[in-house]
């Protein structure tokens, strides 16, 4: 028998999510296999759209720490003494649901004066 990826490929699209379900169980089962490491099945009509706010995160202040605190406070407008406990309790969020833009624009700022951003 000729293992034909085509023919399963459209039988999967066919199939409900509880056949799918039962289908990656069995192969789990059969192949001494785990799917935990696969992309979790998101639900909903909007499953492929793309990501529209961000999370800022300062994971290290740099060799700048002064610097860093000053961008951080001119990003949030806190003040002087929350900025710096900010800084020196990286990683700790520095802003959160911005767009994009605004993200990598925190990202370059912060990383202009040495500090380590990630953005999520």
């Amino acid at each position: 028998m000729a293992f034909d990826k085509d023919n399963i490929i459209e039988q999967i699209k066919d199939a409900s999510i509880t056949d799918l379900n039962d289908l990656v169980k069995a192969i789990e089962e059969e192949f001494d296999v785990s799917a935990a490491a696969a992309a979790p099945v998101a639900g909903g009509a909007d499953a492929g759209a793309a990501k529209d706010s961000f999370t800022v995160e300062l994971t290290a202040s740099g060799d700048q720490k002064v610097k860093a605190i000053k961008v951080v406070r001119e990003i949030t407008g806190l003040g002087l003494k929350d900025s710096k406990d900010l800084v020196d309790k990286a990683p700790s969020v520095i802003k959160e649901d911005v767009k994009e833009d605004e993200a990598n624009d925190i990202k370059e700022k912060l990383e202009a004066v040495g500090a380590t951003v990630t953005v999520k």
